[in-house]
């Protein structure tokens, strides 16, 4: 029943869950509460994985009354019956395809983003017009500190995060945007770079890639990467007020940023500037969440992994 329940909790956190709560509203008022609610999802899904696979491989070897395996592994077709015992087989490898594969993921996620903001870094450092350009002042003080300005018309603002880490302007951001509105698009993106948006994201690309398609969902990934948009445009809001940034968003909503860089503008820009001019940050929501958070990671872990954590220490150290 363990292992079943398991792997019941595990398809609904990487499925219907995530869809679900994907289409909510709430996390809106409270991006920072409903991105730890995604993380305890995305973690609690994993642990859910490997503990149905340890439990279906508990099953696989018949404990004597010591606690202790008496038989092989295959000494339990005779009792399970062929069907059973195959099924167990599965369920345990495809438990381990699952942690081989978020291993592998997390390490081709971050070599693969790091190389390719390395390669940007370098390129725009090459075309860095700022020399050439007479910036607004909020971004003067800036210049040769990882600001960089390109020679495009069109109003883009990005960066790249990292330990040399860029914030990138075009020319035609600086020449539409006011004084003010230079000064929250450049508030949103140091935002991203403090709070290291990065890493939150690529936690979850790499576990979005290590779930098998049958039954994972791209819902959590798009969430999130919205939700830390809504973070950034939290901290611009506190730093020039939601009319500036508003106005910043739109000017760039246009501009498309390369792989692996955090862009102000995009496709969820509506979306966002409809927000600033709604409802503000609940703190009851985030309350909730956390709490949720909490429960999701907690409750599983009480009411079903600690009885077989039990049975493992007595399987191998008694």
């Amino acid at each position: 029943m363990s292992a079943l329940a398991f792997t019941l909790v595990a398809l609904l956190l990487v499925g219907p869950v995530p869809a679900l709560l994907a289409r909510a509203s709430w996390p809106q008022r409270a991006p920072r509460a409903a991105i730890v609610l995604w993380q305890s999802i995305a973690i609690a899904a994993v642990l859910s994985a490997f503990s149905a696979g340890i439990a279906v491989a508990s099953r696989l070897f018949a404990p004597g009354p010591d606690g202790r395996p008496t038989t092989t592994a295959t000494s339990e077709i005779s009792v399970m019956g062929w069907p059973v015992w195959l099924t167990h087989v599965a369920v345990f490898a495809l438990t381990l395809v699952v942690g081989g594969r978020l291993v592998i993921a997390f390490i081709q996620v971050a070599i693969a983003t790091r190389r390719r903001r390395a390669h940007h870094r370098m390129i725009v450092d090459l075309l860095d017009c700022s020399r050439d350009t007479a910036p607004a002042p909020q971004a003067r003080h800036l210049i040769g500190h990882g600001l960089r300005i390109l020679d495009v018309q069109q109003p883009l603002a990005y960066c790249l995060p990292g330990v040399r880490s860029r914030v990138v302007l075009s020319e035609g951001a600086l020449k539409h945007l006011h004084d003010s509105e230079i000064a929250a698009i450049l508030s949103h993106e140091h935002a991203h770079l403090r709070a290291r948006h990065d890493l939150v994201l690529e936690m979850f690309i790499a576990v979005h890639a290590a779930f098998p398609r049958f039954v994972r969902s791209a819902s959590a990934l798009d969430a999130v990467r919205l939700l830390i948009e809504l973070l950034a445009d939290d901290a611009a809001v506190r730093a020039t007020g939601p009319t500036p940034l508003a106005r910043a968003l739109v000017a760039c909503a246009s501009g498309r940023a390369p792989k692996g860089a955090l862009a102000a503008g995009g496709p969820t820009t509506i979306l966002r500037v409809q927000r600033l001019a709604g409802e503000p940050n609940s703190s009851w929501l985030a309350a909730a969440a956390y709490l949720a958070a909490a429960s999701v990671l907690v409750v599983p872990t009480v009411a079903v992994a600690v009885p077989w954590l039990t049975e493992l220490h007595r399987l191998f150290f008694s």
